[in-house]
C-alpha cells in the first residue's frame, strides 16, 4: 500500500502533458459511450416491442436476435465486425463522421466497436425493458382497452410510462456496464484511454517531464475516472426517477362519506 500512495509515483501526473493525454483518451471512451447509450436505448426499446408483438413470426424473429447477441462475447462481437465489416461501410462512415470529433472517432474501424456495443446492449436492454413492461397488471392494459384506446395507445399512454420507470435502475446499471465496456475497443487499435495509458506507462510519453509513470498508479487513476463518470450516470438517474415520481404522484383530498369514496377511487384511476 505505500507503494501505492507514495508521493514519489504520482508525480508524472503533473508533469508534461501526461494529465491531458490520459483525458484525451478518455473523452474519446466517453463519446463512444454517449453514442452507443442512445443508439442502444432506442434499438432495445423497438426490439422489446418486436418481442411483445402480437405477430407471432415478429416476435419470434426478435427473440432469436435477442437470443443471439446477449449470449455472445462482447469482444468476440468487436473483433468479428473489425475484421468482417465491409470497407464501404467503413469508408460511409468516415464520410458523415463531424470533423470536430476527436481524431481517434475518424476512423473507420471506430464503426465497428460501436456497432458492436450497440448490438450486445441493446439485446440486454431488450431484455430488461420487455421484463418491466411484463410486470405490470394485466389490468392496466384492459382498463386502457376499456376506454376505446388502441394497442399502440395503451402502450404509450399507459403500459410503456408506468414499465420504463420500474426498468429505470436495471438500464441504468447495463449503461454503467456499457461505459465500462468502451475500453475493449482499444482491441482494434483505437486511441482511447486505455491504450494512452499503456503508452504513457511503457516510456513513450513519460519522458515529458522527465519523470516515469508506474504502471499500477496510471491504471488506478484510469479507474478513478470511470468511477467518477458511472456516480455521476447514477446520481443523475436517481434525479430523473425522483422527479418523475414526484410529477405523476397525487395527493388525496378529505373524505367525508361512501359516495366520496367512490368519486375518490374513479377519479384516481
Amino acid at each position: 500500500m505505500g507503494y501505492l500512495f507514495d508521493p514519489s509515483n504520482w508525480e508524472w501526473l503533473t508533469s508534461g502533458n501526461n494529465l491531458r493525454f490520459l483525458l484525451e483518451g478518455f473523452l474519446v471512451n466517453v463519446e463512444i459511450a454517449a453514442i452507443a447509450i442512445v443508439f442502444s436505448l432506442a434499438c432495445g426499446l423497438v426490439l422489446a416491442l418486436a418481442r411483445l408483438s402480437k405477430l407471432r413470426p415478429l416476435g419470434v424473429a426478435a427473440g432469436v436476435w435477442v437470443d443471439v447477441w446477449r449470449n455472445l462475447p462482447l469482444i468476440f462481437i468487436i473483433l468479428y465486425l473489425a475484421l468482417a465489416l465491409p470497407e464501404p461501410w467503413k469508408d460511409a462512415y468516415e464520410s458523415v463522421v463531424p470533423s470536430f470529433f476527436p481524431e481517434a472517432l475518424q476512423s473507420g474501424r471506430v464503426f465497428a466497436g460501436i456497432l458492436g456495443l450497440v448490438l450486445y446492449n441493446s439485446a440486454v436492454i431488450a431484455e430488461i425493458m420487455r421484463a418491466g413492461i411484463l410486470s405490470l397488471d394485466r389490468g392496466q392494459g384492459e382498463a386502457a382497452a376499456s376506454l376505446g384506446l388502441s394497442y399502440p395507445q395503451q402502450l404509450r399512454y399507459v403500459i410503456l410510462p408506468q414499465g420504463l420507470r420500474r426498468m429505470v435502475p436495471a438500464t441504468v446499471s447495463q449503461l454503467i456496464t456499457l461505459n465500462k465496456d468502451t475500453t475493449l475497443v482499444s482491441i482494434i487499435a483505437i486511441e482511447e484511454v486505455m491504450r494512452h495509458g499503456r503508452t504513457l506507462s511503457s516510456g513513450f510519453t513519460a519522458f515529458v517531464g522527465g519523470v516515469p509513470a508506474p504502471l499500477l498508479q496510471v491504471f488506478v487513476f484510469i479507474g478513478l475516472l470511470f468511477v467518477i463518470t458511472n456516480l455521476a450516470l447514477s446520481r443523475l438517474s436517481r434525479r430523473l426517477e425522483i422527479r418523475e415520481r414526484e410529477r405523476t404522484a397525487g395527493t388525496a383530498g378529505p373524505v367525508s362519506g361512501l359516495e366520496d369514496q367512490v368519486a375518490l377511487a374513479t377519479e384516481a384511476r
